[in-house]
Formats: structure tokens, C-alpha cells, sequence
């Protein structure tokens, strides 16, 4: 049982490795959802995701990099 629940848990994490991108991609999907309801043409909706996706993306690949670096060395 305890394998399965492992195989469980990295087969979600390939879906949500990171909790605030996950996040932002909801909210963003949300944001849009509400503009196309108000009557927002769809051109509009379209760009906000796509460039509120590039916006997300590239926001968690810098905070990565940054993490990744791990902390300055001092001397």
C-alpha cells in the first residue's frame, strides 16, 4: 500500500509540483472566465491568457532559478 500511495503522490506532483503557480493559473482562468461573462470580447479574454500565462510562467521559472542558486557564498 505504501508504494501505491508513493506512485500516488508523484503522479500529483507532476500536475501541481508548485502550489503558487497552480494558483495563479486558477486565478488567471477565473479572472478571464469573469471578463468573457461581462461581455468582454473575445480577443481580449484570449491575449489575458496567453499573456497572463507567459507573465506566470516566466515569474516561476525566475523564482526557480533563483532558488536554485541557493544562498551567496561568503568569504
Amino acid at each position: 500500500m505504501n508504494a501505491l500511495g508513493e506512485a500516488l503522490r508523484e503522479f500529483f506532483g507532476l500536475f501541481v509540483e508548485d502550489g503558487s503557480l497552480a494558483l495563479a493559473i486558477v486565478g488567471l482562468v477565473a479572472a478571464a472566465t469573469i471578463l468573457a461573462a461581462v461581455a468582454t470580447p473575445p480577443v481580449v479574454v484570449g491575449l489575458l491568457l496567453f499573456g497572463g500565462c507567459l507573465a506566470v510562467l516566466v515569474e516561476n521559472v525566475l523564482r526557480a532559478r533563483r532558488n536554485a542558486a541557493g544562498p551567496p557564498l561568503s568569504r
